[in-house]
């Protein structure tokens, strides 16, 4: 107790010490006593800041004068010790502060006085060597703090007495370090940049710099800070280029590379790179470096040395393996980077309290305020699209409650139940499946030399005769296929792609006779290391009477489902996957029906295989792929190859879809590529080396950016080598690619061998800001911005294979179609009411369909039929950007957990009235857009202000929900089912005003809001029974920049208040059930299964009268729900990525925001360069077209 009374006696002390010096220092200012005094006082408040931090502390603290007495006594002053002792305090305060304490200066009027200062003391005679110090060093701390500071700089004419300082001292190396320190901040401002290049500044800097040498090595690092900056100017880069000094700044590096062994001075090599850098950010810059064998030098010296054992470099190769290289998550075009260039005060400098100018700070914009923007008279139109509201169901017989067997295209099937990754088995699927066999019979002859695939006419009588042989069919046309043993080419060639013209329909008819039925059933499948003597062996030979087995393998089993949150158990060691069996959605006969009315702008005449044939998951579980740590430096190392061993390079398009003349080349080892079937895009390929092709993406129709889906075909492969495939012009920042996600493909030849399903593939897999630079116009105005590339090797397990890749697994207009008439037709109309009603036509003349699905009156008494129409609605919608189609995939599996005759769904039903839109932008998805429409614009940017012309689909789901507005039928629940490409997991994204506020800082304010917290309830649900559902990525923040979004609209304007997005992973899991695996539509349609459940405890938890639980169970379950749903602290503000920043930066793209370097065109191939733009003039803008 004594010791600690001691202490505060000693602070208290110390502090009343501080405060008295200070207050006797302000009294001298005011009394203009002798000179003697002040010096007195500064050097014992000089010796308390040098020695305590909370001197330092105190003299900053907010409310303290100290540093306005400080300043005002510098100002009046004219003794030169007393002004040297208050030049080292601030050079104290701002040395240990940080970037805070300088900021806290700046705004006293500092930077100011401490530049007139500099002018007074330059016309001293002789100048004061320890004056000029202080003062540049102080300046040089704070001028990045004062945004002005370059302006004042040069008003005040401290630009020349700086420079002529270093020009007169560059022997004296204690002076000239602060005034290069201060240079540098001046260089930040592009005039003083011009102005100090006038008066050979730049010359100044090649006096500094000079090879290796132990001695001055921080003046070096200095000096070459300096000049990346100044070379950012465009007038002091052509300034170095004139004077040679590209070649002197490559052999300085040479010369420092060669001799740091130990990489002591690696600040020293980046400074040269950096200015090199800055350098050739002009044309005239990047032809020096290129004649002075640049490209060639810096590819040599940056191959990996051997890695010492001791020392920074070794530090860096002995961190996890799970930490890579680094890519920039912003586009790094600013001119100035004060920041980067300012690296002792990042610490203090950061804001703790993170603050997001995106984030809604107007309480008034937040409150939900019901505007129902057409009158009711407008709304009527909607009437037609709710006839559950009037039906009296007096024309239906619903007195029996036995429901009928589920009877589907006339066979009497097993219920349908959603597929799950081992959580909702049906209760009633005991009857497996013994075996699924299909059979067809080939000729076992054919034509070698035919290369063309099976084609169906769509101009053609429907499909009919399935009875007739392939045989018989293609002797019609004169045609054979030749059996194969393992797929060979000919086989290929029959089946490479299904199209749509050409050969009567009968042909395909027979050609999936008895084998599209029920290939792609959903199968329960274990994987297992016992062999199965009752399993029919897959042939290798296609066709040729040989059976193909889908069905189970051995150690099958049957999981009773239940709406809890229930864990998979297995006697199997290895991690299983389960399938509920059930009849399946995929007809290819009616596909095909589908797409012929299916209206594409390419007018696509084509059928992709794996929509034609279906997908089932794969009984195997993905991992996310472990990344070894180099590979993104060995893949730009390799792109940097092809300008220094140019003779390699073969360049020759080898796919394009602008020039509709173009012949694939006929050469037996060149890929052949395809994208010309519905939801494809790839424009071209460019074949670089002899198994690397470059790869361009189509841009969303009406728009000239969002490329980042594919979906196309290659064939003509062989096996055992390894193809590069680079995506070129993709355009997000970053990318699940980075952190484990893979690619998709599927093998036809693994489809007719049993395996129909998509699959990860590719090593070598990073996504990597490359050297084009796109348009002024493609980047919405920006310029400089870079597109990035995705790369990744393939091997090809089969020679002349067909082969498809996507960015996820995809899902097509056609496919949903297809599904929704398979569920109408399966369905029990005396259990489940179900409509399919068109919402509107899109821009195409495409329909939007509209799904409303609820359980049938128990019967046509007046009691049943109000209980029927006062039951809430859930709104959901899905796929408003067409490159997210994980959100089909959710989407099917809750039409498909809502049509099913499970118990528990039965009584979803029976609580809630679903209205679906399970595709609103059905053009993009038809056309292989990534995020827009054929109106070129995002709609889930639109929902504010619709137009029913540009965004019909929109404008009327909008209608729809004002009209349940406008006759008080409010729905519980909105969902927008979505996909996130750069975070894991599903999560939701929700709306909150107090949530909001929190995150404005303004915690008083936040106080007094009262809201609601049933916002949270859903997403709480969903993490306890979703394996999947991650709560800490979910967020209620509402922005700025999303308040057009539907989440936010159908919340502020509708008055829903629990209104969602629901985001998908793209790529994986990092917790739960699932940690470590990539995720599949397995998991994708159980995540949409879950969703359904979560609303039936939702429903528990609102409505708990209405179901006979036990209390204690209720009050249970409420208790577990509610208990992580009460909101006691801000929530974390998610940002568009959680993923940690690699530890390689590898970035070589140009900075400047002046010049465009390299350029992809918008219209690829359309550009000829005229002869002025030939010149090498830097005062026109630089493109470069892909060929």
């Amino acid at each position: 107790m004594s010791k600690l009374k001691v202490a505060s006696e000693k602070s208290l002390t110390n502090n009343s010490r501080i405060v008295g010096l200070l207050a006797q220092l302000e009294k001298i200012n005011t009394e203009s006593t002798e000179s003697d005094t002040a010096r007195y006082v500064t050097s014992k408040i000089l010796h308390l800041a040098q020695s305590q931090e909370k001197t330092r502390k105190e003299m900053t603290a907010k409310g303290s004068t100290g540093m306005e007495v400080l300043l005002s006594t510098l100002e009046n002053t004219k003794d030169l010790q007393t002004t040297l002792n208050i030049l080292s305090i601030l050079v104290e305060l701002v040395s240990a502060g940080g970037g805070r304490r300088a900021s806290f200066l700046v705004a006293k009027g500092g930077s100011q006085l401490l530049l007139q200062l500099l002018v007074n003391a330059s016309k001293d005679s002789p100048l004061n060597e320890e004056l000029m110090v202080h003062i540049h060093a102080v300046l040089a701390k704070i001028g990045p703090k004062d945004k002005k500071f370059g302006v004042k700089a040069r008003i005040n004419g401290t630009l020349n007495i700086t420079l002529n300082l270093v020009k007169q001292n560059l022997q004296n190396h204690r002076l000239v370090l602060p005034c290069l320190q201060l240079l540098r901040v001046y260089s930040a401002n592009s005039v003083n940049s011009v102005s100090l290049g006038k008066n050979g500044v730049v010359e100044l800097m090649f006096k500094i710099i000079g090879p290796f040498s132990k001695k001055n090595s921080g003046l070096m690092k200095v000096a070459l800070d300096t000049l990346a900056a100044l070379l950012k100017s465009k007038t002091n880069a052509r300034r170095a280029v004139d004077r040679g000094y590209v070649q002197v700044l490559l052999t300085i590096y040479v010369d420092w590379h060669r001799h740091d062994n130990r990489h002591r001075n690696m600040l020293i090599r980046k400074g040269i790179l950096q200015s090199l850098k800055s350098v050739t950010n002009i044309k005239l810059g990047r032809k020096a470096f290129i004649d002075a064998n640049g490209m060639k030098i810096l590819y040599n010296t940056s191959q990996l040395p051997v890695i010492p054992v001791t020392g920074p470099v070794a530090q860096l190769y002995s961190l996890p393996p799970e930490v890579d290289d680094v890519v920039d998550e912003s586009d790094d075009n600013d001119d100035i980077d004060l920041e980067a260039e300012n690296e002792t005060e990042n610490e203090d400098d950061l804001d703790k309290n993170f603050k997001n100018d995106d984030i809604e700070t107007d309480i008034n914009k937040l409150k939900p305020q019901q505007e129902p923007g057409r009158t009711i008279e407008e709304l009527k139109m909607y009437e037609h699209l709710f006839p559950e509201l009037v039906d009296d169901f007096q024309d239906y017989d619903l007195i029996s409650k036995e429901p009928k067997p589920l009877v589907f295209e006339g066979k009497v099937r097993g219920p349908i139940v959603v597929p799950t990754a081992g959580e909702e088995a049906s209760g009633n699927s005991g009857n497996l499946r013994k075996g699924v066999t299909v059979k067809s019979n080939v000729s076992p002859k054919g034509d070698e030399g035919d290369k063309k695939c099976t084609f169906i006419d769509l101009a053609k009588e429907d499909i009919k005769d399935n009875g007739r042989t392939l045989h018989q069919q293609l002797g019609d046309q004169n045609r054979t296929i030749s059996s194969v043993h393992g797929l060979n080419n000919d086989i290929v060639k029959a089946l490479d792609r299904i199209t749509l013209q050409n050969i009567p329909s009968q042909t395909a008819s027979g050609f999936t006779a008895g084998m599209k039925k029920d290939y792609s059933l959903p199968l329960t499948v274990f994987s297992c290391t016992k062999a199965c003597p009752h399993m029919t062996t897959c042939g290798n030979v296609l066709f040729e009477g040989r059976t193909v087995q889908l069905g189970k393998l051995c150690c099958t089993g049957v999981e009773t489902e239940d709406d809890e949150d229930t864990e998979s158990t297995s006697s199997v060691e290895q991690a299983s996957v389960e399938v509920s069996d059930g009849p399946t959605l995929h007809d290819s006969d009616l596909y095909i029906e589908i797409v012929k009315n299916t209206k594409s702008v390419p007018e696509y005449s084509e059928v992709a295989y794996p929509d034609y044939f279906g997908h089932i998951p794969p009984p195997f579980k993905e991992p996310i792929l472990e990344r070894p740590y180099g590979v993104q430096r060995t893949k730009i190392a390799q792109d940097i190859e092809r300008l220094i061993h140019q003779s390699d390079i073969i360049d020759r398009v080898v796919y394009d879809l602008d020039n509709p003349n173009y012949t694939i080349p006929e050469d037996g080892d060149i890929l052949k590529f395809n994208s010309k079937f519905e939801s494809g895009n790839l424009r071209k390929v460019i074949q670089i080396r002899k198994n690397e092709y470059d790869l361009i993406l189509n841009s969303d129709i009406n728009s000239n950016h969002y490329h980042q889906w594919f979906y196309f075909e290659v064939s003509g492969m062989r096996p055992g080598v390894a193809y590069r495939f680079n995506i070129i012009n993709c355009e997000k920042s970053n990318s699940q690619f980075n952190y484990g996600m893979q690619p998709l493909m599927y093998s036809v030849q693994e489809a007719l061998n049993a395996r129909p399903w998509w699959t990860r593939v590719g090593t070598d897999i990073c996504y990597y800001k490359n050297h084009f630079s796109r348009s002024s116009i493609a980047a919405g105005g920006q310029k400089g911005k870079s597109y990035y590339t995705i790369t990744f090797t393939i091997n090809f397990p089969h020679k002349d294979d067909v082969c498809y890749f996507a960015y996820h697994y995809p899902y097509t207009y056609s496919t949903l179609q297809m599904h929704l008439q398979k569920l109408e037709s399966a369905h029990n109309p005396q259990q489940i009411y179900f409509r399919k009603d068109v919402l509107c036509e899109t821009l195409s003349g495409n329909s939007c369909p509209l799904v409303t699905i609820t359980a049938m009156p128990e019967s046509n008494y007046y009691e049943h039929i109000c209980q029927f129409r006062n039951r809430p609605y859930v709104f959901l919608s899905a796929r408003v950007h067409p490159g997210e189609t994980n959100a089909s995939w959710v989407m099917k599996g809750t039409l498909e957990y809502l049509m099913s005759n499970n118990p528990t769904a039965q009584n979803l039903r029976e609580c809630y009235i679903f209205k679906i839109v399970p595709m609103l932008n059905p053009d993009g998805v038809i056309n292989g857009n990534h995020r827009c429409s054929l109106s070129g614009e995002d709609l889930n940017r639109q929902w504010q202000s619709p137009n029913p012309d540009l965004h019909p689909t929109i404008y009327h789901a909008k209608g729809l929900l004002q009209y349940l507005a406008a006759v008080k039928r409010l729905p519980l629940v909105y969902c927008d089912y979505h996909g996130h490409s750069r975070k894991k997991n599903v999560f939701m994204y929700g709306c909150s005003i107090k949530e909001t506020v929190w995150h404005t800082n303004d915690n008083a304010t936040s106080c007094d809001v009262v809201e609601d917290t049933g916002y949270r309830t859903l997403p709480k649900i969903l993490s306890h029974i979703a394996p999947a559902f991650c709560m800490s990525s979910c967020s209620f923040v509402v922005e700025k920049s999303k308040e057009s979004t539907a989440r936010v609209v159908v919340w502020r304007e509708i008055g829903v208040q629990r209104s969602y997005t629901m985001e998908s992973t793209l790529c994986g899991c990092d917790q739960g059930k699932y940690k470590g695996l990539q995720i599949g539509t397995r998991e994708l349609e159980e995540m949409g299964a879950k969703f359904c459940v979560g609303l039936l405890r939702l429903k528990r938890l609102t409505s708990p009268l209405e179901y006979n639980m036990p209390s204690s169970l209720l009050d249970l379950e409420n208790d577990l729900i509610e208990s992580g749903c009460k909101v006691t602290s801000p929530t974390t503000y998610v940002l568009d990525e959680d993923e940690p920043r690699f530890l390689e930066e590898v970035d070589y793209s140009a900075e400047s925001n002046d010049e465009l370097d390299i350029e992809l065109a918008e219209h690829v191939g359309d550009y000829e360069p005229s002869a002025q733009e030939e010149v090498l003039s830097d005062s026109e803008s630089s493109r470069t077209y892909l060929p």
